[in-house]
C-alpha cells in the first residue's frame, strides 16, 4: 500500500467512511501519488476545531456549508459530529435551513447586484425569511453562518450585508475570518469526497 492510499483511508476513517470508498477525484489523486492529500487532510481537521469558534459552531458551520453544497458523506459527518458536540435537533435541523434560505437569497440579491436596476430593487423579494428573523442558535451565529455560506454562493451583496450585520453585533474579525476558512475547507474537501 502507497502513501496516498494510507492517507486516503485515514481520510475517509474520520469522516466514517469505509476505508474502500472512492470518487473519480480521489482514484485520480492516489494513482498519482499526490502530495495534496497530506494537505486534504490536514485541513479538513482544522475544520473541526478553532480558537474563536466552539466546537458545536464548527460543527454546525460545517453542516450548513455540507448542505448548502448536496454533499451527502459530509452531511452525515458534521449532523454526527454537531450531535457529539451537544447541538440539538432544533440547532441542526436550522443550519441545513439556513443553507437552503441563503442559497435562494444569494441567488436573487446576486441578481439585483448584477443586473444595478433600480426598479429590481424597488419590486418586493417575495421570499419568506421567518428562520432568520428568531433563530434558535441566536442572531450572531445564523449571521455567522449566513456569511460563510454567502460566501461559497458567491454573494458580494450578502457578504457585505451579513459581515456588517456582524460587526456591528460585535463579532470579532478572526471569528469571521474562521467562519469563512472553515466553509471554504469543506467545499474543498467536498471536492474529492462526494
Amino acid at each position: 500500500m502507497n502513501e496516498s492510499t494510507e492517507v486516503i483511508q485515514e481520510i475517509l476513517e474520520s469522516i466514517g467512511l469505509d476505508k474502500s470508498y472512492r470518487t473519480a477525484s480521489l482514484t485520480l489523486l492516489e494513482t498519482g501519488e499526490s502530495r495534496y492529500l497530506r494537505d486534504l487532510k490536514l485541513n479538513f481537521t482544522s475544520t473541526l476545531t478553532s480558537a474563536h469558534l466552539t466546537n458545536k459552531e464548527c460543527a454546525l458551520l460545517g453542516l450548513a456549508t455540507a448542505a448548502n453544497n448536496n454533499n451527502v458523506p459530509l452531511t452525515n459527518f458534521f449532523t454526527k459530529y454537531a450531535k457529539e458536540n451537544e447541538a440539538t435537533d432544533a440547532e441542526i435541523g436550522e443550519a441545513v435551513g439556513c443553507a437552503s434560505l441563503l442559497a435562494s437569497n444569494n441567488i436573487f440579491y446576486r441578481f439585483r447586484h448584477f443586473t444595478q436596476k433600480e426598479k429590481y430593487t424597488q419590486i418586493p423579494a417575495r421570499i419568506r425569511m421567518q428562520l432568520m428573523m428568531k433563530p434558535v442558535t441566536g442572531k450572531e451565529f445564523f449571521e455567522l453562518a449566513s456569511l460563510a455560506v454567502s460566501a461559497i454562493n458567491g454573494c458580494e451583496m450578502c457578504v457585505n450585508a451579513h459581515e456588517d450585520s456582524l460587526i456591528k453585533l460585535g463579532t470579532t474579525e478572526e471569528r469571521i475570518f474562521d467562519a469563512v476558512r472553515i466553509a471554504s475547507l469543506v467545499t474543498a474537501t467536498g471536492k474529492v469526497i462526494f
